[in-house]
Formats: structure tokens, C-alpha cells, sequence
């Protein structure tokens, strides 16, 4: 049974264009910033809180300049596309989630309420990409979102990383934590709904 000829097993990567290095970066970023709230969680070193957040930012970093990069070459894609949707998703909508939980929002109602965050961000990605060309009235640029784009969520990782800084984590999270019915509600894990809940509306944001 043969594998293939090297070029053959190989022909992905060289459909690769520029830009889409770029994504991928945001994507591994995004991944690290998991890693890193993961071993906060083990060894309860606020550093790996500060990495995470920072990772966040170089993830945005890298989004930007995907973009402007597939811009200024003329070469964009649907596989670069859904290559950003995909890094997107794991920078901007599971990695800040992962955040949340790691810094103290840890109750059943903030579980919940996280895992609508990243439904939302899925669902906002979604429809980016199926509208996308509705969008652009036949420019081939889009003009404005519908709904806030995800990597807004930049804002609720710097909050987070206020909180770190002045010690407001854990058991000391800004406005303490609610029980109902039994279970813990942290009230500041409610600007993950108020953030998720904006991409999924029909709110215009021109794209700039």
C-alpha cells in the first residue's frame, strides 16, 4: 500500500498562502493561553494568569495582521477563512472562557453561562461566514458585522487581567458570588452573556 508521493502527502500546507501563517499563529496562541490557565489552576501562580492574558492580546495581534496581510497580497480564500473562524473561536471565544473559570467563576450558573459565551462566538462565526458574501454586495469586502465580532472579547480578558492585578480572583472575584437553588453565581461572569448576546444580534458594526 503506497502513501503517496511526498509533494502529494504535503499539498495542504503548500495551499497555504501568507496570511494563513499568520491565522494559524493567532490559533496557537489562543491554545497557549489554555495551557497557561490550566497550570495557574495546579500551581496557583498568577503569572500564568498575566501569560494567558497576554496571549490573548498577541492572538489579536495576529488577527489583525492576517487580514491586512491577505489584503495588501490579494490573496484570500475559503480555506483562509475558515482557517480565522476556526483560530477565532479557540482565541477569542474558548480561551477567555477557560480565563473566566480559571480566575474563579467555577459555579454551575458560571459554567453554564460560559458555554453560552463560546455558543455564541461559534454561532457568530457561523453566520459570518455563510453571509459573508450578502454582505459585501458583490465588493468582495464586507462593510459592517452583524453582531459584535468576537474578538471584542479582548475587552472581558483585560478585565480579568485588572482583577488578577488588584487580587480580585477566586474566592475574592469582583462582587462575590450568589447562591440559588444551591448552586454559586459569580455576578461578573454576567459580561460573558452581555458579551455573547451581543454577537448574536442584528446590530450593524461597520467594519473599518
Amino acid at each position: 500500500m503506497t502513501t503517496g508521493t511526498p509533494k502529494k502527502r504535503f499539498s495542504m500546507i503548500r495551499e497555504f498562502h501568507l496570511a494563513d501563517w499568520f491565522t494559524l499563529a493567532n490559533a496557537v496562541c489562543g491554545t497557549g493561553a489554555i495551557f497557561s490557565v490550566i497550570t495557574y489552576i495546579q500551581v496557583h501562580d498568577v503569572m500564568h494568569v498575566y501569560f494567558a492574558c497576554s496571549l490573548i492580546l498577541v492572538a489579536l495581534i495576529f488577527d489583525v495582521l492576517d487580514g491586512r496581510i491577505a489584503r495588501w497580497r490579494q490573496k484570500t480564500s475559503i480555506l483562509g477563512r475558515e482557517l480565522d473562524s476556526l483560530a477565532d473561536v479557540i482565541s477569542f471565544g474558548v480561551a477567555p472562557a477557560i480565563i473566566g473559570y480559571g480566575c474563579g467563576m467555577q459555579g454551575l450558573y458560571d459554567r453554564v453561562i460560559l458555554a453560552y459565551f463560546v455558543a455564541c462566538g461559534v454561532s457568530r462565526l457561523a453566520r459570518y461566514n455563510v453571509t459573508a458574501e450578502t454582505l459585501s454586495q458583490g465588493t468582495g469586502k464586507v462593510k459592517y458585522f452583524e453582531g459584535t465580532p468576537i474578538p471584542v472579547s479582548i475587552l472581558l480578558v483585560l478585565v480579568l487581567s485588572l482583577a488578577t492585578w488588584s487580587g480580585a480572583i477566586g474566592q475574592d472575584l469582583w462582587f462575590g458570588e450568589i447562591s440559588l437553588a444551591g448552586f454559586r453565581l459569580h455576578p461578573l461572569v454576567l459580561m460573558f452573556a452581555v458579551s455573547g448576546s451581543l454577537m448574536i444580534s442584528r446590530f450593524h458594526i461597520p467594519k473599518l
